[in-house]
């Protein structure tokens, strides 16, 4: 399937007073984008951080027992994730989920669930100071493509989305599709991965599709701030918007935004564009730098 439908969310982060309440507001997200006829959902960085709210103040208002909790809850996030995906049909990118690791350590994984199960999942990469320094999750050591019905993929967990040689080995291994989950606080963070994004599209000459968190938590010690809007960014050339931008949601809105892409035209607008940005990427490594 060449071109077909995704939806992109801009996500509120909820509080819960049990689990069910959780599995009805992920049903409705899901049931909402396969009734528009989308076939990839695309879910922000640390949406599952809400999940949180069901371990009591105690456990929410404190960054390292929550990551300890949610453990708890990740066998039924992944099947519940499973089931939708196989009862709608679609592809689902879930929100990014920490994960324990066997020495302890947690790595910042999004997984990309279809309708036979698990297909794959990236870990960041790239962790921001407030990740190292405050929450002590870990970056993960491994650049992924995933094999999917729809093609290949690449993902990219919001900061990662700001270093181009991740995205262009990416590119390189066949992912003509981009997807940034993202959880910004200020909009100056919303912007720093909104440039990389485009600046990936543009030197990639590919698909990227950001999804951001938005609105107030105030009572998550993790993700009490969330600002941003989701985008479907592509290659600046013939056949495509002329401002990079093929799909965008208003700042802070709550849904879906929708966008129909057609991976073909990837091949065609590197082989006929009026810049061949892939083409011409080696190219700089063999020019010389400047003397002093």
């Amino acid at each position: 399937m060449s071109a077909f439908k995704l939806a992109t969310a801009q996500y509120d982060i909820s509080f819960f007073s049990e689990w069910q309440g959780f599995v009805d507001k992920l049903d409705t997200w899901v049931a909402g984008a396969a009734q528009q006829g989308a076939k990839l959902l695309v879910f922000p960085e640390y949406g599952s951080m809400e999940l949180a709210s069901l371990f009591g103040e105690a456990v929410y208002s404190d960054l390292q027992q929550q990551l300890h909790a949610m453990q708890t809850l990740l066998s039924k996030w992944h099947a519940l994730h499973e089931e939708l995906a196989q009862r709608y049909d679609v592809l689902i990118l879930a929100s990014s989920f920490p994960t324990e690791q066997s020495d302890g350590s947690f790595l910042n994984r999004a997984n990309l669930f279809g309708p036979e199960g698990l297909l794959g999942f990236q870990d960041k990469l790239m962790m921001t100071r407030f990740e190292n320094e405050q929450w002590h999750i870990t970056g993960g050591e491994e650049i992924k493509v995933i094999d999917t019905p729809l093609g290949r993929i690449g993902i990219h967990i919001c900061y990662d989305s700001e270093f181009p040689m991740i995205a262009n080995q990416q590119v390189a291994a066949g992912a003509d599709l981009l997807l940034v989950p993202s959880c910004t606080d200020t909009p100056a963070g919303f912007h720093r991965v909104r440039i990389g994004c485009q600046a990936r599209a543009l030197e990639n000459q590919c698909y990227v599709v950001q999804s951001p968190t938005v609105g107030n938590a105030p009572w998550s010690e993790a993700v009490d701030i969330n600002t941003g809007r989701a985008s479907v960014y592509t290659p600046v050339d013939y056949g495509f918007p002329d401002n990079g931008i093929l799909a965008e949601g208003n700042d802070n809105d709550i849904g879906w935004v929708y966008a129909t892409v057609d991976l073909t035209q990837i091949a065609r607008i590197r082989d006929e564009g009026q810049v061949f940005n892939y083409r011409d990427w080696p190219k700089q490594f063999a020019l010389s730098g400047p003397r002093g």
